[in-house]
């Protein structure tokens, strides 16, 4: 059975014009969240059900800043647009994980390279 709800927000981003798969993934987000807040109506949650949701998915699920973005993006389009409630400031920080550049070479594999250049003709033993 679809929920009346799910079908009022689908039919709004329909009328918005949104791609559809805009529209499936945000589907898929709200529901995630409501799942989440104990199958509440979003109506009957706020603010701090929002922050829980987003730093646990963070801490929890573990996944992408640009994720993250999503489903916060997703939220407020359900409270603004939908709810026509503002979200005001959650006070919240995405998830940060440091880019590191991967290793390619191992510096002595890089010298036994380099070493190669330098005496052409000779055999190598790099790898």
């Amino acid at each position: 059975m679809k929920s009346p709800f799910i079908e009022s927000i689908r039919t709004e981003i329909r009328l918005r014009g949104y791609n559809i798969r805009t529209e499936k993934t945000y589907l898929t987000w709200i529901k995630q969240f409501i799942y989440f807040v104990g199958k509440r109506h979003p109506e009957e949650v706020g603010e701090k059900e929002v922050k829980e949701f987003l730093s646990w998915l963070a801490n929890e699920r573990n996944i992408a800043i640009n994720t993250q973005k999503v489903a916060l993006n997703t939220l407020v389009f359900l409270y603004q647009k939908i709810l026509n409630r503002e979200l005001g400031d959650l006070g919240f920080t995405l998830a940060h994980r440091p880019r590191r550049l991967p290793d390619v070479l191992k510096p002595s594999e890089v010298q036994c390279i380099l070493d190669q250049l330098e005496k052409p003709g000779a055999e190598s033993n790099c790898f």
